[in-house]
C-alpha cells in the first residue's frame, strides 16, 4: 500500500487542512472493519459491514446532522482464551461515513456477522425544483404547477367579491 507524505502541502496551502487531514484519515481508518456502500435507487443506499464475532449489544450507530458514526467495543470476556492461533479480529472499531444533506438512517440489522444500515435522502418539499409558470397570474403553485389549497382558496375569495 502506498502512502502519500501531505506535509510540503501543509507549508503551502492556506485553508486546505481539513482535506489533507480527511485524506489521511481516509488512508488509514478504511482498512476495518471492511463495508460495502450500494445504492438501491435515486434515493435509498445501503452500508454493510462485516463486523463477524460483535453481537447486537456491542455496536453503537448514531447520527448526528451529516455525520453516521459506528462504533464496536466488545464486551469483558467471561474467562480468558489461550488461542493457538487468532484470525478472527475483535478489536474496538470507531468508523464514520459523511452523509449528504437530508439523508437520515431509516433502519439497521445484524444477521450472519453483517451489519447492514439502510438509508434513505428525503428532500423537504420547500427545497425541491418547482415549475413556475411564464405568463399568467402570480398564484402558488405546487410541484406540478397545479394550485395548492390556499392559492385555491385565495382566487376563489378573489371571484365572490
Amino acid at each position: 500500500m502506498r502512502t502519500f507524505d501531505f506535509a510540503p502541502l501543509y507549508r503551502s496551502t492556506v485553508g486546505f487542512d481539513r482535506l489533507f487531514s480527511g485524506l489521511d484519515q481516509a488512508e488509514t481508518s478504511a482498512a476495518w472493519p471492511p463495508y460495502d456502500i450500494e445504492k438501491l435507487s435515486e434515493d435509498a443506499y445501503r452500508i454493510t459491514m462485516a463486523v463477524a464475532g460483535f453481537a447486537q449489544d456491542e455496536i453503537e450507530l448514531t447520527q448526528h446532522d451529516t455525520t453516521l458514526l459506528v462504533v464496536g467495543q466488545k464486551k469483558g470476556q467471561e474467562r480468558e482464551r489461550e488461542y493457538l492461533h487468532r484470525g478472527i479480529a475483535g478489536r474496538t472499531f470507531r468508523q464514520s461515513f459523511n452523509l449528504a444533506q437530508h439523508v437520515r438512517v431509516t433502519g439497521a440489522s445484524l444477521e450472519n456477522g453483517l451489519l447492514t444500515v439502510e438509508l434513505k435522502r428525503e428532500v423537504p418539499e420547500a427545497l425541491k425544483p418547482r415549475r413556475i409558470t411564464i405568463g399568467g397570474t402570480q398564484t402558488a403553485v405546487g410541484q406540478d404547477n397545479t394550485p395548492n389549497e390556499k392559492a385555491a382558496q385565495v382566487v376563489d375569495r378573489s371571484k365572490a367579491a
